[in-house]
């Protein structure tokens, strides 16, 4: 495995392919992926789960289907692009989930963990994420599965999604003890603007990234990847306003801030954005359905964020 990409602590986009096979055909759905990697994105963020609740068969696995059917249609693309899914919240039972959602135990990381790589048709993905946290499990038995997927090769690098930092540093310090790969990376919702402390979204299985598991992932040297970076269109089409947990003062002082650094920039507010959290040393998963979103998105690497404009960017909060 190539080890200058695996390695790579630089933040950069990553292209999420939550949608591909469902809402995104195969056709825009290659298109995104090529125009990606021509633009010279290199990560790419997809689950086993993805996306059973757009799917008449009531499982997931059609994003992997397709970036399989892809990286066989692309001789060597596998050595320019780094791949990540993860394992947890497959539905076992068609049309039954939660209740039915394969859960950490280390059969079921197996299980699941296999048949991802078949539906890529790959032996090997670079970075291997625990979905969330499945608590009915003792956390030293999913640690010790995942490890054993690295052991084994078949995963670069081991992160965990939606999980509370106290669980992540737990699962750390038990990796140690046994002697294994421990999670490297976290990923949560996160963006420019925040929900009040507390409140019960819409996006009910989501984690926010609050300022306790930011400054986790900074001490700990954690990659920390940001999901809905852009609240799915709010900050640029009123056809999709936030929702009412994001209704406070500290929401409307940021947004008139974001407003004016995006016109003195000459930049989309998306793209500050994503410039503000590239800075802080945060990937962004951009969920686009155009390549023109996707190009919008990825011109945000070379939006400069100087001090004075982080600084007016981080008071309002």
């Amino acid at each position: 495995m190539d080890q200058d990409l695996t390695t790579t602590r630089t933040a950069e986009p990553v292209l999420g392919a939550m949608y591909f096979g469902t809402r995104a055909d195969d056709a825009l759905s290659f298109d995104l992926l090529d125009a990606f990697v021509d633009q010279g994105g290199r990560w790419i963020d997809t689950a086993n789960c993805y996306a059973f609740w757009e799917d008449p068969s009531g499982v997931g696995g059609q994003s992997e289907r397709v970036l399989g059917r892809w990286f066989a249609a692309r001789p060597g693309m596998r050595e320019r692009v780094r791949l990540a899914t993860k394992v947890r919240h497959q539905p076992l039972v068609p049309h039954e989930w939660p209740s039915s959602a394969e859960g950490l135990s280390a059969e079921a990381i197996e299980r699941g963990f296999a048949a991802s790589l078949d539906r890529l048709g790959l032996d090997s993905v670079d970075l291997l994420w625990a979905h969330a946290e499945d608590r009915s499990v003792p956390l030293d038995e999913t640690v010790a599965a995942f490890g054993e997927l690295v052991a084994d090769g078949r995963a670069g690098r081991l992160g965990a999604s939606n999980h509370a930092a106290w669980r992540v540093e737990q699962a750390r310090a038990i990796a140690r003890e046994q002697g294994v790969e421990p999670w490297t990376a976290v990923q949560l919702r996160y963006s420019y603007v925040v929900p009040r402390p507390g409140v019960t979204l819409p996006e009910g299985g989501h984690v926010h990234a609050e300022r306790d598991q930011l400054d986790h992932a900074r001490s700990q040297g954690l990659d920390l990847w940001a999901y809905s970076p852009l609240l799915t269109g709010a900050y640029v089409r009123s056809d999709r306003p936030l929702s009412p947990g994001y209704d406070h003062p500290g929401t409307h002082r940021r947004l008139e801030v974001l407003a004016q650094v995006a016109d003195e920039l000459g930049a989309t507010r998306n793209q500050v954005v994503l410039a503000w959290l590239l800075d802080q040393g945060i990937h962004p998963i951009l969920g686009v359905s155009s390549v023109d979103q996707l190009t919008e998105a990825m011109a945000a690497r070379e939006v400069a964020v100087t001090d004075e404009t982080r600084t007016r960017l981080d008071e309002p909060a």
